[in-house]
């Protein structure tokens, strides 16, 4: 079984009883904490999946590490340690990612600008965006990107909206090229 597959059978257990709680946003905090542990922490998963380490070793280990999470995702985590299936960490916090935001109608966006850019601004790209996708809103991070030179390139999923000066150029560019063949 592919471990999308997989991923996304624990993220949806995992989802459906953070629902039932009302712990959504808690939940999803938490797999991305482990998720960015375990990406940061190479040897993490090294001695997660060594043959060598005993099985109650790496459970140990990983209860008193991560002591503080919520009982349902510890014992997630917990599980695809038995199972020999830790590596789909990852997956699992993107796709119980995507089930939460499906659930508050919002989608995750990245926002590429010369400067960072304020509150309101980043509201007004959120409202402006969000129509435009049939979502309620959209949850930005502002990346700052000198070579836009001006404007915003906004993306959303595998969707870039181009604003931004060099794009402008770019498509100016390709419009005279054309024109000249």
């Amino acid at each position: 079984m592919s471990k999308e597959i997989v991923a996304a059978r624990y993220a949806l257990a995992l989802f459906q009883i953070a629902k039932e709680n009302r712990t959504i946003d808690k939940f999803e905090e938490e797999l991305l904490v482990i998720e960015k542990v375990t990406k940061d922490n190479p040897e993490l998963l090294n001695v997660l999946t060594h043959p060598k380490v005993l099985l109650e070793k790496k459970k140990s280990m990983m209860s008193e590490a991560f002591a503080s999470l919520s009982q349902p995702v510890l014992s997630t985590i917990l599980l695809l340690i038995e199972r020999q299936r830790i590596s789909v960490i990852p997956e699992l916090a993107e796709h119980f990612v995507k089930l939460a935001n499906d659930e508050r109608g919002t989608e995750d966006a990245i926002v590429y600008s010369v400067r960072l850019l304020d509150q309101d601004e980043l509201t007004a790209l959120s409202d402006t965006f969000a129509k435009k996708i049939g979502k309620k809103s959209l949850r930005l991070r502002n990346v700052i990107d000198q070579n836009l030179i001006g404007g915003v390139k906004l993306r959303i999923g595998n969707r870039i909206y181009d604003g931004s000066i060099s794009g402008k150029l770019e498509r100016i560019e390709r419009q005279l090229v054309a024109k000249r063949s």
